[in-house]
């Protein structure tokens, strides 16, 4: 069912001009022209027609493609960019206002996307610029490879490639070329391109409702950039997936003709967000990307630039653009600019896209000699691993209840944090843990919790097993009284660096109630197992209490107190289950 569309906007019929006053408030080095709200166009602050020496460089279209066209106006880059209403093509006086403001004697070229609308406009404008005496050239960029090519006059569309276009034509006129000259970059350029996109989701317009068209399952291949339908619907794929199908159309489809990239060729690549694309994302697709041009297409990938740089308002999705390079276009896509929304860093060759991770060389070697010993394990080493197999598999088992519990306290995650972290554990207790050792043992569980966990809890887990382990070294075969002096220690350090006490709804409301009931039960003398198993029922206890407490510690600490009322805290409840199984685990191991 459509519905209305939400938007952080004021006027639905103002947001072009609202966004273009916002921009020049950021960008000292750009102004626009006072001609709301017929005339829209942002230029160069410092350019005076008058005195201007280079080519100007104009572009535009429909408002709803930022950063496109105004982001690119700079030095090295567009001279001007005209705007018309979101997905409508300029008006006429509107490019001949840009024309006017910025051609010198030198002249202007117009680089236009293929649309019908944008063609005609800035054609006519072209034309009445000429009869008012200026030098005015018009490069059209079709850069679409999704559909077969059209029977009729209409062509393929103009996409993301024009980007790369405005950059070429930018550096030849910064550098002083003739009109002439750097329409013929700007025209070779633009048949160098070729761009395809997918989106998940179609674009909603200020003021409008948000169509339903694709369902949460699908996607659409080849779609253009005002939500127009493409090639095809399809079921959603991995990203991996839908990247090798878009390089092979944009390569392969020899029917089209329309790039001229064959294997062995050169190519700059750019994986352009669509408007509500996590960047994330993108770079999961440029990752792909790469290695697929490579190695399946044999073609070598001298620059990668991956953002957005044309959007489609909000819609979901990327688009893939390839253009054939030669040390020509290269030297003007590395060539400086001030286009605010131009990526920095991106020139020069590649290096190596990783290198090996130094290791301390007294790690590896300790850790080949404890863990190369053959086991033959000990009366401890029994209850060690009992302990650990039992607490691990508990922390398995209660994924799903941890994230409910904090889908409503944090960010859900949870759970899959302690299942990732128990399921290592279980892996690496097999071939690496001494389990003779308590103490080493409990410091390779660290370095696992640390190497697979992440996050403020893997952190915490690995703080608590550090300082245990201080505590334990040396200790052959710990007492009971032993075991406990290192779990009090442990959480002085946990409490220590991660600030939080008894009281701030964390994992300290389940473990600090368990050190103070092992310790008081031990000192009224109460055999270890005992303790232990009574220990454990004190951390559940403590763990059921934060349901009443206000956070203090972690994300939780952010959401309303009300939104917390009888909803455990899912790392006391976590902390809690494992030390209760380990507990249970050791009586019965002991007593059998």
């Amino acid at each position: 069912m459509a519905y209305q569309g939400k938007k952080l906007i004021n006027d639905p019929n103002a947001v072009v001009t609202e966004f273009i006053e916002g921009l020049v408030e950021t960008y000292p080095g750009l102004q626009y022209l006072d001609g709301f709200p017929q005339i829209k166009v942002v230029l160069r602050a410092d350019v005076s027609p008058s005195q201007f020496d280079k080519v100007a460089v104009i572009s535009g279209g429909g408002a709803g493609h930022e950063p496109a066209h105004a982001g690119f106006v700079g030095p090295g880059m567009l001279t001007a960019a005209v705007s018309g209403d979101v997905f409508t093509s300029p008006p006429v006086d509107s490019i001949l206002a840009a024309i006017r403001a910025v051609t010198g004697p030198k002249g202007c070229l117009l680089i236009v996307k293929n649309y019908t609308g944008d063609r005609l406009n800035f054609g006519l404008a072209a034309e009445e610029a000429k009869s008012e005496g200026y030098k005015v050239e018009m490069v059209i960029v079709g850069d679409d490879c999704a559909l077969p090519p059209p029977r009729g006059i209409a062509g393929r569309r103009g996409l993301a490639g024009t980007i790369l276009v405005h950059k070429v034509a930018g550096a030849a006129a910064d550098a002083g070329l003739s009109l002439i000259e750097v329409a013929g970059e700007a025209k070779h350029a633009a048949e160098q391109v070729g761009t395809m996109g997918i989106a998940l989701s179609v674009c909603t317009l200020p003021g409008q409702v948000t169509s339903d068209r694709l369902d949460a399952e699908k996607m659409e291949i080849g779609l253009g950039i005002h939500g127009e339908p493409g090639l095809a619907v399809v079921d959603l794929k991995p990203v991996d997936v839908v990247v090798a199908h878009i390089l092979k159309q944009i390569l392969m489809r020899q029917e089209t003709g329309y790039v001229p990239i064959t294997r062995g060729s050169s190519v700059v690549l750019m994986v352009n967000g669509l408007g509500a694309t996590p960047m994330m994302e993108l770079m999961i697709a440029t990752r792909k990307a790469v290695p697929e041009l490579q190695l399946e297409h044999g073609v070598a990938v001298d620059r990668v630039y991956t953002g957005s740089f044309m959007t489609s308002l909000d819609m979901a999705g990327f688009s893939i653009t390839l253009m054939k390079s030669n040390p020509s276009i290269l030297e003007r896509l590395d060539a400086p600019t001030k286009a605010p929304y131009w990526p920095v860093a991106v020139e020069g060759d590649r290096p190596p896209a990783k290198i090996p991770v130094p290791v301390p060389p007294s790690y590896s070697s300790r850790a080949d000699e404890i863990l190369s010993q053959p086991q033959e394990l000990t009366k401890l080493g029994y209850t060690l691993e009992a302990a650990i197999e039992a607490a691990a598999k508990e922390l398995i088992a209660l994924r799903d209840d941890l994230n409910e519990w904090d889908g409503k306290a944090g960010d859900g995650d949870c759970g899959t944090t302690m299942y990732r972290g128990a399921s290592a554990v279980l892996e690496d207790m097999k071939k690496r843990y001494p389990m003779n050792d308590a103490a080493e043992t409990v410091n390779e569980i660290g370095a696992t919790i640390r190497r697979v966990m992440g996050g403020t809890s893997g952190i915490l887990y690995d703080i608590l097993c550090k300082a245990a382990y201080a505590n334990l070294k040396g200790c052959l075969e710990p007492t009971a009284q032993e075991w406990a002096t290192a779990l009090e220690a442990s959480l002085a350090a946990v409490s220590k660096y991660g600030g939080a006490r008894a009281g701030f709804r964390t994992m300290l409301d389940a473990l600090i109630p368990a050190c103070t009931a092992l310790k008081g039960r031990l000192d009224a003398g109460d055999d270890a197992v005992t303790a232990f198993v009574l220990s454990s029922e004190a951390a559940m206890n403590g763990a059921e209490s934060t349901k009443n407490m206000q956070a203090q510690a972690g994300r939780s600490s952010y959401i309303a107190p009300e939104h917390l009322v009888s909803v455990p805290d899912p790392g006391a409840m976590a902390a809690a289950a494992w030390y209760r199984a380990a507990a249970l685990a050791v009586a019965s191991k002991l007593k059998s």
